[in-house]
């Protein structure tokens, strides 16, 4: 008999202890923040007790439409966690560390620093583009030839 296999998904769930992003039309929107508590097929309670404060989140009920799951977790965590341990185990997880590191954020923070940009700002950058290309064209060309 063949043996049976049983892997869990890759998908993000909906589970207490997410860490999810906060987006759309939100006063928070941007921030990050953990599901303390499912509330009902729709709505969440997060909070985001992130050291920094442009990811500080108070305790609130979320429509799930509103936020993004990312794939970061905090471990550990219980149904209903108050501020004190929510914050522990946020720490303890370094979420904050972590959520820096991903593509995700990096992404973010690159789409921001260019929406702040002023019009000489965006001509340099196409000039560094441009001479980023004519570089990897002419070595292009030189491996083509010795090939």
């Amino acid at each position: 008999m063949g043996e049976a296999v049983i892997e869990g998904s890759n998908w993000r769930l909906v589970e207490v202890g997410r860490v999810v992003l906060i987006n759309g039309d939100h006063p928070f929107a941007g921030r990050l923040a953990a599901i303390v508590e499912i509330i009902d097929h729709k709505r969440v309670l997060v909070e985001g007790p992130s050291s920094d404060p442009e990811f500080a989140v108070p305790r609130q009920s979320v429509p799930l439409s509103k936020v993004l799951l990312s794939q970061l977790s905090v471990e550990g965590l219980n149904r209903g966690a108050r501020h004190a341990s929510l914050k522990k185990q946020w720490d303890s997880s370094e979420i904050d560390s972590k959520w820096k590191e991903t593509n995700w954020a990096k992404k973010r923070e690159q789409i921001a620093r260019r929406k702040g940009l002023t019009d000489f700002d965006r001509f340099k950058v196409l000039r560094l583009k441009k001479q980023r290309r004519f570089e990897e064209r002419k070595a292009l060309a030189k491996i083509k030839a010795t090939a």
